[in-house]
């Protein structure tokens, strides 16, 4: 994806550099067509009627291509761009800047695109992601990248604090939730299968530029924020959750937001030395699911606290009475296999108790 992303911004600069002539091909058009009126103190109205129809039409096709290539290139991304001097938008551009990140992925795709057939498998990417994308939009986001199956979108509300920004993601979020069960409706009624969906969400830095060479540049957005978003989304199979933020997220949007979670572990992710809280969203649940997980939330909480002083037996103890006061809650059982391994684990002294993935 990574080619044909990058295709489509090479094919849209050389857009931008054709509208660009082509104005300025008609601006010099009616110049020399008002310096030979003045030189012969002629005009007639035809003349200048056609002028004025040159120019307008090339107008019109300059802003029929941006509208255009802004379904490419994101609005957003290039209004961080425009606000630099022109001659400092090539290659190696770079600006740093606060934003929420959300990666969103279809569970089991593979084994779902290998049952049907490729024409199939594109009507449906295109059906999914055109109902994705209103959830995201609304909430003052914008995709950065299609990716296969999974959207990476960025939430950076312009005029906005970074408390809005983070609870723009986790609204975009609950919304796709919401999405995804009126899709699934519609597939029922066609007789097509259910599809399920992980979303990971963190805040934080990253830098938005361009890379590659001088005759082929890319935009792109990067950072270790944009990694924890990644592997967030990606430990939500592990996890069974449908939506995991990090603490981070939680920690900017504060206590006065009306969100329902529950701490889902400590662990560190691939590419980060320092270990983060993770947390899973229930306020798309149903009021009885909501509860069931709160339920046990003390429990799992204090049984994650003793795993990390390596108190295995006082651990295992919590989560096994947060399994009889919620049997068919995965996470409980999720953290009695993980310390009855690492019990038998010589670990350093140094060990913070994270799990790494």
């Amino acid at each position: 994806m990574d080619w044909q992303f990058g295709a489509i911004c090479a094919l849209f600069l050389y857009s931008v550099a054709i509208t660009i002539l082509h104005v300025r091909r008609s601006r010099r058009f009616a110049y020399r067509a008002s310096q030979f009126k003045r030189r012969r103190h002629v005009s007639t109205t035809v003349a200048k009627n056609d002028d004025e129809t040159h120019f307008h039409t090339a107008a019109d096709e300059a802003q029929r291509l941006t509208q255009t290539f802004q379904k490419f290139i994101p609005k957003q991304f290039v209004e961080h761009m425009s606000n630099s001097d022109v001659d400092a938008l090539g290659l190696g551009y770079a600006a740093e800047n606060d934003v929420a990140i959300m990666f969103c992925d279809i569970r089991g795709f593979t084994g779902f695109s290998e049952r049907i057939t490729p024409q199939e498998l594109m009507n449906f990417l295109n059906s999914y992601f055109t109902r994705m994308n209103d959830p995201i939009h609304q909430n003052h986001g914008f995709i950065d990248k299609f990716m296969g199956d999974a959207i990476m979108a960025l939430f950076d509300h312009r005029e906005g604090s970074s408390q809005q920004k983070a609870m723009d993601a986790v609204n975009a979020a609950l919304d796709l939730r919401k999405a995804l069960t009126i899709y699934n409706g519609h597939r029922k009624n066609s007789n097509y299968e259910p599809i399920n969906m992980g979303i990971g969400i963190h805040f934080g830095p990253v830098i938005m530029g361009t890379v590659g060479s001088e005759d082929r540049m890319d935009t792109t957005v990067i950072g270790d924020s944009v990694n924890i978003a990644s592997r967030l989304e990606a430990l939500t199979p592990k996890y069974e959750a449908d939506i995991i933020v990090s603490a981070q997220v939680l920690q900017t949007i504060g206590s006065g937001f009306p969100i329902k979670t529950r701490l889902l572990d400590w662990v560190r992710v691939k590419g980060r030395k320092a270990p983060i809280e993770i947390y899973e969203v229930l306020s798309h649940l149903s009021e009885s699911e909501q509860e069931k997980k709160l339920a046990v939330q003390t429990k799992i909480a204090a049984g994650i606290a003793c795993r990390i002083n390596k108190q295995w037996d006082e651990a295992i103890s919590f989560f096994e009475t947060a399994v009889a006061m919620s049997p068919n809650d995965s996470l409980a059982h999720h953290h009695i296999d993980v310390c009855r391994i690492y019990r038998s684990v010589d670990f350093k002294e140094d060990w913070d108790g994270a799990l790494v993935y």
